[in-house]
């Protein structure tokens, strides 16, 4: 499922009792996954946390503020992945050292250099054996509009899709939704929403460039700092700099 609605009750197996209702929710450190485990725990869901490690530029800073999460909410399960086929494969500012990582521009229409080819595919795929294995009901991510503009593994499509995947691929009496909440929000409205629930996002990092401080500069940057400002929150992070987006 990738509407912005609660996960239908009726697709629990009907000895999972309400109050133990699980999901894998995939967290990368930032702040959309961040918001995406408070979203599953505000709709009833006990959350078992999936952080991968694949050769990223960020990859400690990531993990240190993944785990950070993960003991601010008391996560019932943290399970981290390294895996270099990412890497190896490379083609991406995010994990090629051979390929900067670029300077934000709005205007765009490329799909940028930090995109990771067919990541969430790969992301997803470990997701739903962790889920499967935990008899979780749901995977969560935290992919939105302004991500699909330029990444292809963002898109609803993508997701209707992999959700197909899922039901395919999975036992028989397997029910798992794919659930991205966010997938036709802005960054604005995630931020918003997040600071509703209280996510903690001194706790979260974005940028693609620099464990500390964030540069302020790439696109990852640009878009949480315009969101913050569009919400007339000071963002809680240091950074190198911090223009006027919004």
């Amino acid at each position: 499922m990738t509407e912005d609605t609660p996960a239908d009750d009726s697709t629990a197996d009907a000895s999972t009792d309400d109050s133990d209702r699980r999901a894998v929710i995939l967290v990368s450190g930032g702040m959309d996954s961040a918001t995406a485990v408070y979203e599953a725990i505000d709709r009833g869901y006990d959350p078992y946390l999936l952080h991968t490690s694949y050769g990223q530029e960020t990859e400690a800073k990531e993990r240190e503020c993944a785990e950070a999460l993960a003991a601010e909410i008391d996560a019932p399960d943290f399970l981290h992945v390294e895996t270099g086929h990412l890497a190896a494969i490379g083609a991406s500012s995010l994990t090629d050292d051979g390929i900067a990582v670029a300077d934000a521009d709005p205007d765009s229409d490329e799909i940028p250099t930090s995109y990771v080819p067919f990541r969430n595919a790969n992301l997803l795929s470990m997701a739903v054996s962790y889920a499967e294995a935990n008899d979780c009901e749901a995977v969560f991510i935290g992919a939105h509009s302004e991500d699909f503009s330029g990444y292809p593994d963002c898109r609803p499509a993508f997701f209707d899709a992999f959700q197909a995947l899922i039901d395919a691929g999975t036992k028989p009496d397997t029910e798992i939704d794919l659930v991205a909440p966010f997938v036709e929000w802005s960054k604005t409205d995630i931020a918003e929403r997040g600071l509703d629930l209280g996510v903690p996002y001194d706790l979260t990092w974005s940028c693609y460039r620099d464990d500390a401080p964030a540069c302020g500069t790439c696109d990852a940057c640009a878009f949480r700092l315009e969101a913050f400002q569009n919400c007339g929150v000071r963002d809680p992070i240091d950074y190198a700099e911090r223009p006027d987006y919004a």
